[in-house]
């Protein structure tokens, strides 16, 4: 099992932000990835920064972390000006990029693009969007030239040259539980990618949080098959901080090699744990996360 992090874009670079992903090299993280959001929750009315622009930083200070979204979506982002953005981002980093991408939720990202009268998007919608999002980047991030009229995205002899230093293109980290979604990992990712069941965060107990990642990944494995692919060809990525322990698994070494062998049984590859943010949901004690970093990963390295 790999351990990475999640690291807010709330902090000026100048500051805190380059000394943090530096910090995040040095204690040997797989990977260390960021929320593409406008803004996020509690966090809606402080600082927050871009997600492209803080990863080409991190691109431009580390050398072997490799860097992340967890997720871009297409709430607020257009496949076009997204690709163009990524092919700098695998360039700038030497090939280091993973895009986790999902459909987005209904929260601020959502309404911010707005205008008048305008409803936000339904479920539906955003599924259809996120559908047609995805094959479109696919090909994009494949293709020297692509023109693509779809019904809710287009492109025009669009160029993308060189593209991707990973070929055929960087890897999709595609996050889903529903049909359509595992559908989509199944066919376009290289990774799948859970935060567990949110219906039971709050009410279920870890043992309910296990059975429903189970459950989804037996979905997902449905989805592969019917692709014609192996379920095995996909990495699966556990974002913590939204199951019944929330922030249990940083508590203690030993409470983290816990959790992560309980997940590593149902084929869960990655943990992905959010840095410590002081007087937020994400709050924890520093000394213990880097602990957790380099004893408790190496504990789950095996």
């Amino acid at each position: 099992m790999r351990v990475s992090t999640v690291i807010l874009p709330v902090y000026r670079w100048s500051e805190r932000g380059r000394e943090i992903w530096q910090r995040a090299e040095e204690l040997g993280f797989h990977a260390a990835y960021t929320y593409d959001h406008l803004s996020w929750r509690s966090f809606r009315d402080g600082p927050w920064f871009g997600a492209v622009p803080t990863l080409t930083a991190a691109a431009a200070a580390t050398s072997r972390l490799r860097l992340g979204t967890l997720v871009t979506s297409p709430n607020f982002r257009h496949p076009v000006t997204l690709a163009k953005e990524l092919i700098t981002l695998d360039d700038v980093s030497g090939g280091r990029i993973t895009l986790g991408i999902g459909a987005g939720g209904s929260g601020f990202d959502a309404t911010a693009l707005l205008r008048g009268a305008e409803e936000p998007w339904s479920p539906r919608e955003r599924a259809d969007r996120f559908g047609e999002f995805v094959e479109l980047l696919d090909q994009l991030l494949t293709h020297d030239v692509v023109t693509h009229e779809g019904t809710h995205y287009s492109a025009h002899e669009v160029r993308d040259i060189p593209g991707c230093v990973q070929r055929p293109r960087l890897p999709f980290a595609v996050a889903a539980t529903g049909p359509r979604g595992l559908r989509l990992a199944a066919r376009y990712g290289q990774a799948w990618v859970t935060t567990g069941d949110p219906k039971i965060s709050e009410t279920g107990t870890p043992a309910d949080s296990l059975a429903a990642i189970a459950g989804q990944i037996e979905r997902l494995g449905r989805a592969c098959a019917e692709a014609g692919r192996d379920t095995g060809e996909l990495d699966k990525i556990m974002l913590t901080g939204f199951t019944p322990e929330a922030a249990g698994p940083l508590s203690s070494v030993d409470a983290f090699v816990d959790f992560a062998g309980c997940h590593a049984e149902l084929g869960i590859d990655e943990i992905v744990l959010h840095w410590p943010i002081l007087d937020s949901i994400f709050a924890a004690d520093l000394a213990t996360f880097e602990k957790i970093a380099t004893e408790g990963a190496a504990q789950v390295a095996g």
